[in-house]
């Protein structure tokens, strides 16, 4: 008998019926790149709903474009075929792309709207604008060569246009959001995103995940972390389930094994736990046709058939019954499984956009790499790749767009401070917690944290107050921090990049690792929403033994601490050495870094709407390199907010 846990389901159940959506995602062109016709359409929504063991269940489409393939802003004749066959649709429209082409997927969502009438209002369930657009521009989804992409600013302001073009028409009241993976939406850069939106859609792979233990027997935890990680951001707004599946045939991404017995498996411990419970659009019915890409998740195989390669027999309901939505969603707004991947290889060719997939610092976040069909053209454009959930997922930049350009300020640390720089050397606090040790003691499992305080000489350029080590340690952080643990509301860096002046005119690229020695230095830029003005910020690094580490590693030899500085601007992809920017202020110093410990490197109030860079390079003969994680325990540089 096939048990399922319960979900916390609370914030995203669907609102508008007593019976939650389930569909497929459907793209615009076939893997050869032909168009996806009216008639295609028909026979693709027919299978749907006639696949055996689903009892007719599968009665709704997510497209990713509304222009029709091979035109250039015809409305999809996808809505036809769903006009005939009685299927609601997600519209999809594409914004990853030129202004001209988003304005032909607002002239094909008006067309559809002259051409189908009332008969439109009976079919759209919502209108999905852009898909993994936020993850497209992080450093995985550049790495996955998934750009482009778009930032918070922009996405905010292209749903506001489709608002707009729809305001006095029939479809004004049609529900609006926007489709991307977990790591951008747990990143607060994208709050403004959720804001705008009446739900959002999250696309998650477990399979991907390749940077920690992403065997089919995990599947389900994973999954489910993934979603319950947003709906915990998500502003109390519906979260679809808008892409995920199992591949039957593919490479082994880590542990993660395609075959028609795992994709059933994963069918039956996600799809079946979240169909009738949440909206959910699985990836996907049919991505074979004429040719197979590599992974294939399709349900069918290149032949079109109602008998699906594994078995889609849910429970009964009375064996599915503790699949309630009753639960809590987690109340930290980061917690995915370290290592929650998502990215694939591009989906450039396949009959619906390749899967996207959220992912989390260290593992993809993208999709599997279908096109999503070129409105217009055959050559993938709108909703050609989305990103792909695949191999490293949200670096450590995960991705979440930039809120803002950098205001540049004198202080300390994250902090925006206003008080005229005078360089004076003082005494501050860098505070020490050791990393938390669980043992167990009878049928309790505890925690226990050590802290100690040390005084360490630093050159601001703000004027301190000099302060004495108290003989009794502070329980959490030096006075006026906020906490040296990810436990509340925190920010990772959305780009990683190495300088070393041994190779000074070389641009290495954005990095998923840390990298500080003797010759190397590391650039981390940080986003600070304007949702920030007014809080505490403390620039944190956060070092855990190796054996606390779940989905990271690091590698350290040699002896030293950190020289931590903050830049006049942000570093980019081509910083170099001989590049980098200017340094502003000295943050502070770490005379001695060892694992398992927490430290506070500056504390004050929290930059807004900016982007700051800070640059952390090694004093004496440390070494380290290390993968930015903040999966259990968290590794890194990281701001906490308090």
């Amino acid at each position: 008998m096939r048990t399922y846990g319960i979900l916390a389901l609370a914030a995203s159940l669907a609102t508008a019926s007593a019976q939650a959506l389930q569909g497929f995602n459907y793209g615009s062109v076939f893997t050869n790149n032909a168009p996806i016709t009216g008639g295609d359409y028909e026979r693709l929504f027919n299978t749907a709903k006639q696949l055996a063991g689903t009892s007719g269940a599968f009665t709704s489409a997510r497209l990713f474009t509304t222009i029709q393939a091979g035109t250039p802003n015809a409305p999809t004749e996808a809505i036809a075929a769903a006009d005939a066959t009685q299927t609601k649709l997600l519209l999809g429209i594409f914004l990853s792309s030129t202004e001209e082409q988003f304005q032909n997927e607002l002239t094909a969502l008006r067309s559809a709207i002259t051409q189908y009438g009332q008969r439109l209002v009976d079919l759209v369930v919502g209108i999905s604008v852009g898909s993994e657009d936020l993850y497209r521009i992080s450093p995985t989804g550049i790495l996955n060569r998934s750009n482009p992409g778009e930032g918070p600013d922009a996405v905010v302001r292209r749903i506001n246009a489709v608002r707009q073009a729809l305001a006095g028409t029939i479809l004004s009241g049609a529900p609006i959001g926007h489709v991307d993976t977990w790591t951008a939406y747990v990143n607060s850069s994208n709050a403004a995103v959720i804001s705008a939106c009446d739900f959002i859609g999250v696309d998650a792979y477990p399979y991907f995940q390749n940077t920690q233990a992403n065997g089919i027997e995990n599947g389900e935890s994973l999954f489910f972390a993934a979603y319950d990680a947003t709906v915990a951001v998500s502003q109390g707004k519906p979260v679809w389930i808008t892409e995920t599946g199992w591949p039957v045939s593919g490479p082994t991404e880590n542990q993660a094994v395609p075959s028609t017995e795992n994709a059933e498996i994963y069918w039956d411990s996600v799809g079946c736990r979240a169909f009738g419970q949440i909206n959910t659009f699985w990836y996907i019915l049919q991505d074979a046709f004429p040719n197979a890409p590599s992974p294939s998740f399709g349900v069918v195989g290149s032949t079109l058939s109602t008998t699906p390669l594994y078995d889609l027999t849910c429970p009964s309901d009375s064996e599915s019954s503790s699949s309630s939505a009753e639960g809590s969603s987690p109340s930290s707004p980061v917690a995915p499984p370290a290592g929650t991947s998502d990215t694939l290889p591009d989906r450039e060719t396949s009959t619906t956009p390749a899967p996207e997939s959220p992912g989390s610092p260290g593992s993809n976040s993208g999709s599997p790499g279908s096109n999503d069909g070129a409105p217009g053209s055959n050559d993938g454009a709108p909703g050609s790749n989305g990103g792909s959930p695949g191999s490293n997922n949200a670096s450590p930049d995960s991705n979440g767009g930039s809120p803002g350009s950098n205001t540049d300020s004198s202080g300390s640390a994250p902090v925006e401070n206003t008080v005229p720089p005078t360089v004076q050397t003082v005494m501050t606090y860098v505070t020490v917690t050791t990393c938390p040790v669980t043992y167990t003691s009878g049928a309790e499992t505890k925690t226990s944290m050590t802290t100690s305080t040390v005084s360490v000489t630093s050159t601001h350029g703000n004027t301190l107050s000099t302060v004495a080590t108290p003989s009794t340690p502070s329980p959490s952080s030096a006075p006026g921090a906020c906490p040296a643990n990810l436990n509340g509301d925190f920010e990772f860096p959305h780009l990683i990049v190495p300088v070393d002046k041994n190779q000074p005119d070389a641009a290495l690229g954005t990095s998923f690792n840390g990298l500080i020695t003797p010759t190397v230095s590391s650039l981390f830029n940080f986003d600070f929403p304007a949702s920030l003005q007014g809080r505490t910020c403390s620039l944190v690094f956060l070092f855990p033994t190796r054996d606390q580490l779940q989905t990271s590693n690091y590698t350290l030899s040699g002896s030293g601490g950190f020289l931590v500085e903050r830049l006049n601007e942000p570093a980019d992809s081509a910083t170099s050495f001989n590049n980098q920017p200017e340094v502003n202020v000295t943050v502070n110093t770490i005379p001695d870094v060892q694992p398992g410990n927490s430290y506070v490197v500056g504390s004050g109030g929290c930059f807004s709407n900016a982007r700051i860079g800070y640059k952390v390079s090694a004093t004496g003969s440390l070494d380290l390199d290390y993968f930015q994680d903040y999966n259990p325990a968290p590794i890194g540089l990281y701001v906490t907010v308090c």
